[in-house]
């Protein structure tokens, strides 16, 4: 098939067009009379890629990229029964998506979910319904059907979300924070987290000379967005050989850098606990980041999505709010700050709800009314993720029916993820070639890996990235399906990749061992 971006003049449409625009140019000459006509040129379609917006066409997003496409091809094929691969499912990996892999719903929150779906006649008023849900269940799905005004889950809410689930979080942020005030007319509920990460991005990114500083490695959700919105990617190194902490002379340099090539930077995105590093930064770290943004008035784009994920016991989650109130920020005003949180991370895992909620805290009024609209060109949040949000943050009560089963439930993930954590991290450590630190918090584990130069050279052949090339032999020979780290950033010569360790402890004991088996096959493979 042809397109217009084959700028070929001597075959195919373009050049068709190019002789009958020349045929009518010249007759036009020759014979006035003769009126000229636009010729019928039938494309193939007028939206490709050489017609399309190229900044969409050039962003990347890693964790839905190659190997997750080969890995969903993979598993079609495997529906066969003469197969041709050494293993019958795949082992996703790639992403924090906990109940695709085996995850149990909490059973409070689902309860109550159930009943506020349901019509009244059906749920919270049927004469049996004592017998299938526990009281504190009914009467919270009744709290939260009258703070929806008696219209449902299926009316559009308040485009910042319900002000009774605003209410809840509010309260949260207050006690996490040690009482420090949030305001819910400075919260906007959204379909997971991501969508605000863009909601402010898009506020920040003016034009092409915006920069936006980003850890490296970090999320591709930032360098993506960043891409699409044509802002400048402003990269801060971790330090991974300190545990991925972060050093306030590396900050300097890139901010000092970026400046000197004319780039305004004017926001620092900070991820912590961190993805995918999996480090949880001390309470003097996070002091330092939100002095540095105050310093150099940046914006700071707090991501606190796995603020529950910290297994480390000698770690503790501080949120830049705090840190920025402890500092004499919030009274000054002295800084804008926004920080993310989300239900598909954390202990209830719930991602396909796409609930979520941004803070907005110093910003002007008049900023705030445009993030606003933008929001309301959405309407508003789904309302699932709404109640799933308010759920999240306010569950039963302590002496309430549900409180100590919910609470066995929560922690019994959380103790489940902790084992996990340091069985991979360990394991990974352990294997000849890999080196791993040790996961602290989050979900992931981000080893780098040593590789034979005959494979840095097959790879090359194939035009693809050589963690990208050995992501791809892991899952054909193994059907471990992880993310290639070139698509988090790292440094020049740093090879590796980021698996999450949500499967069952079993898989992901298994797992170990196919990625130690595989690592020394392929790299006998590619010594030869």
């Amino acid at each position: 098939m042809k397109f217009f971006s084959n700028y070929d003049h001597g075959g195919g449409a373009v050049g068709n067009l190019m002789a009958l625009v020349g045929l009518l140019v010249s007759l036009q000459k020759t014979n006035a009379s003769v009126e000229p006509t636009i010729p019928t040129v039938i494309a193939d379609k007028r939206l490709t890629e050489a017609t399309m917006s190229q900044k969409l066409r050039n962003m990347e997003y890693a964790v839905r990229g190659q190997v997750v496409i080969t890995a969903d091809r993979i598993n079609d094929e495997l529906k066969s029964d003469d197969h041709p691969y050494s293993f019958n499912n795949i082992v996703y990996t790639n992403i924090g998506n906990p109940h695709s892999v085996g995850q149990k719903p909490l059973t409070w929150p689902r309860q109550v979910m159930a009943l506020v779906d349901l019509p009244d006649e059906c749920g919270v008023d049927h004469p049996d319904a004592t017998k299938l849900f526990p009281s504190d269940a009914i009467e919270r799905a009744r709290e939260i059907k009258h703070g929806l005004g008696g219209m449902g889950t299926g009316a559009y809410s308040h485009s910042q979300g319900a002000r009774c689930f605003r209410e809840d979080i509010a309260k949260f942020i207050e006690e996490r924070d040690g009482g420090v005030p949030c305001d819910p007319d400075c919260l906007f509920m959204s379909n997971g987290a991501s969508s605000a990460i863009n909601f402010i991005l898009t506020a920040l990114i003016a034009d092409e000379t915006c920069g936006v500083m980003i850890p490296i490695p970090q999320y591709p959700i930032y360098s993506a967005t960043i891409d699409l919105l044509g802002g400048q990617r402003v990269g801060y190194y971790l330090d991974e050989r300190k545990g991925w902490d972060l050093n306030m002379e590396e900050l300097e340099r890139a901010f000092q850098d970026a400046q000197n090539r004319g780039i305004h930077v004017n926001s620092f995105v900070l991820i912590n606990p961190g993805n995918p590093t999996g480090q949880v930064l001390s309470k003097k770290a996070v002091q330092d980041i939100v002095k540095f943004c105050a310093k150099h008035k940046l914006v700071l784009l707090a991501d606190e999505v796995y603020q529950e994920n910290v297994y480390d016991d000698n770690a503790e989650f501080v949120s830049c709010k705090k840190a920025a109130s402890d500092a004499g920020l919030l009274k000054d005003d002295g800084i804008e700050l926004v920080s993310f949180h989300s239900t598909s991370k954390g202990l209830f895992g719930e991602c396909g709800r796409r609930g979520g909620y941004m803070e907005l805290v110093g910003f002007h009024a008049e900023v705030k009314d445009q993030i606003y609209k933008l929001a309301s060109s959405g309407l508003c949040s789904g309302l699932p993720g709404q109640i799933m949000t308010s759920l999240m943050v306010r569950g039963p009560a302590p002496g309430e029916e549900s409180y100590e089963s919910h609470e066995q439930e929560k922690t019994a993930i959380f103790e489940s993820l902790k084992r996990r954590s340091k069985l991979v991290s360990e394991g990974l450590n352990s294997i000849p070639g890999f080196s791993c630190q040790t996961a602290q918090g989050a979900m992931y584990c981000f080893p780098s890996i040593e590789i034979p130069e005959g494979a840095k050279k097959a790879a090359a052949e194939q035009g693809m990235a050589p963690d990208t090339f050995y992501a791809l032999s892991l899952l054909e020979n193994t059907g471990i399906c992880v993310v290639p780290a070139s698509g988090f950033g790292q440094e020049e010569g740093r090879l590796g990749f980021r698996t999450t360790f949500l499967p069952s402890e079993g898989e992901m004991e298994r797992a170990v061992g196919l990625f130690k088996k595989h690592h020394e096959e392929f790299c006998a493979k590619y010594s030869a």
